[in-house]
């Protein structure tokens, strides 16, 4: 199933990490939440994991445009980004689409905001 936009890149784990987040930055996007699911799966079940970082990507000027339009939108704030190590060490990198998220809402403007979101997303990524 494709829920979002996505890309491998043959760099390392660790490029792609500082890569993306200044990209993002770049972007107008904050990373206001983070998990580190490798640590995460080590701690709470004691298994090895694959390096997998979800992000939680925040762009302040478009979620507040889209909170004023509808508050309960916040339920899909902030928009993930996740990064994980393959086994030829290549990264892929994938970003949710915000349209398609937002399309339960069956509102315009916001279906508007959630393209913006994705341009937005896209560029980051490619980017790198």
């Amino acid at each position: 199933m494709k829920y979002g936009y996505q890309k491998t890149i043959n760099l390392t784990f660790e490029n792609v990490n500082d890569k993306l987040r200044d990209s993002l930055m770049d972007n107008g996007f904050g990373i206001i939440t983070e998990i580190d699911v490798q640590k995460t799966f080590k701690e709470k079940l004691d298994i090895n994991y694959d390096r997998f970082q979800i992000l939680g990507a925040c762009n302040p000027t478009l979620a507040k445009e889209a909170l004023d339009i509808e508050r309960e939108v916040a339920m899909f704030l902030p928009c993930n980004v996740i990064f994980w190590e393959n086994k030829d060490l290549s990264v892929t990198i994938s970003a949710i689409d915000a349209e398609k998220q937002l399309s339960l809402t069956k509102d315009e403007s916001l279906l508007t905001l959630g393209k913006e979101v994705n341009e937005l997303l896209k560029k980051a990524i490619d980017l790198i």
